[in-house]
């Protein structure tokens, strides 16, 4: 692996859309028991479910530790073996696992972001500190996680670019692929992250490793989020000029002032082209989700990690989705909010009507802390520089 000190935005490389073609998806298997109660089973299940659905059109980079690498395996042999004929003629998609050893499995936030410059592809690495380290961070070593990155791209060739020692998390920026950068306050202004630095120091750091021309500060994200509110969870784009927001008509609703703060300001700024934005409200599950006593049954929390109590609202919003090659991968919660899915397949297919919605059960993804989105990243379409 070769490591430029200098920037993709002096090199001309920039952040594509998660909207635009891509060579396929990083997952990590689940095993933390302070994320993932009853030895990860429930959580296994989930992460196959996401799987299964994007290798209906792209590939999945599949990591694994030692203890969980023999499950891991004998999913992608289940998969290659199910879908043999599909396989042969591209109509699926392999999971290719490798061997690598992390703290937790949330691939968005550790792996590498990915920039490009017509068809080259380079990686970005940041530092990773738990989402807030000694601040508020959720939980106490990180060090696997934080050497993710960098071990992924020197294993698949990718010339890296250090951002390191700056903080930053892939589920705390959104890009359009044309210059603009959507960001929250709340996220990256946090104590936890780069409490040395000003905002406008935060802002041109994230131009010049982005390769962004204008940085859209949103001021906050939904409700409950221990990211200190990712903005993945609130908004996305799905376009140039348009956006998806987390939304709820309900004023009483402690969502309500939040998403309709940054509503306000996403209708007072335009993209990095000058041009407006179109906002589309995709409504939160009608029902908060909350943790439940059953919930907290197998979880075994580390000294330092963050714990979970019974009636604690959880950050379900449907903003949460993978864009796959051919298809959105909606986080889908069941049960009292089975016509709250229904209707944001609904809404989402209207805005993405040349994708298919494929709505998977995300209540056992969220209950460890997240959601979809949070579980895999992209890698672009294009060819990786090698040494």
């Amino acid at each position: 692996m070769e490591q430029k000190r200098t920037t993709p935005s002096a090199d001309g490389y920039y952040m594509p859309a998660e909207y635009e073609p891509h060579k396929g998806c990083i997952m990590i298997w689940p095993q933390r028991p302070g994320s993932w109660k009853k030895d990860a089973k429930d959580a296994e299940q989930a992460f196959c479910a996401v799987m299964e659905a994007i290798t209906k059109s792209e590939p999945v980079y599949l990591a694994a530790g030692k203890k969980v690498l023999a499950r891991a395996e004998a999913f992608a042999a289940q998969q290659k073996e199910k879908y043999r004929e599909a396989i042969a003629c591209g109509r699926h998609f392999p999971v290719t696992v490798f061997e690598a050893e992390t703290d937790d499995a949330w691939a968005r936030d550790m792996a590498p972001t990915f920039v490009r410059k017509g068809r080259n592809v380079r990686a970005v690495n940041w530092s990773f500190n738990a989402w807030g380290g000694t601040e508020d961070g959720l939980y106490a070593s990180w060090g696997l996680d934080d050497a993710f990155a960098k071990d992924f791209a020197k294993r698949e060739g990718y010339v890296c670019y250090d951002a390191a020692p700056f903080v930053l998390e892939g589920g705390s920026i959104h890009s359009d692929g044309e210059g603009t950068v959507m960001v929250t306050e709340a996220c990256l202004l946090s104590k936890g992250r780069n409490p040395q630095l000003s905002k406008e120091q935060i802002e041109e750091k994230l131009k010049a490793y982005l390769g962004a021309e204008k940085v859209l500060w949103l001021p906050r994200g939904i409700y409950m989020d221990e990211t200190n509110e990712h903005v993945d969870n609130v908004c996305a784009f799905v376009a140039p000029t348009e956006v998806v927001l987390a939304w709820t008509d309900d004023p009483k609703d402690p969502q309500y002032p939040l998403s309709l703060e940054t509503l306000q300001y996403l209708e007072s700024q335009t993209d990095a082209k000058g041009r407006k934005i179109t906002v589309h409200k995709l409504p939160i599950p009608d029902i908060p989700v909350c943790v439940t006593p059953e919930d907290l049954e197998g979880y075994v929390f580390e000294e330092g990690e963050d714990t979970r109590e019974v009636g604690e609202r959880l950050a379900a919003s449907y903003v949460n989705f993978y864009f796959s090659n051919g298809a959105v991968i909606m986080p889908a919660f069941g049960g009292k909010n089975a016509e709250s899915d229904q209707r944001a397949a609904e809404i989402l297919h209207s805005i993405c009507p040349q994708r298919e919605i494929l709505p998977v059960y995300a209540g056992d993804i969220l209950t460890g802390g997240g959601n979809i989105h949070c579980i895999t990243q992209q890698i672009p379409q294009g060819k990786a520089e090698k040494e």
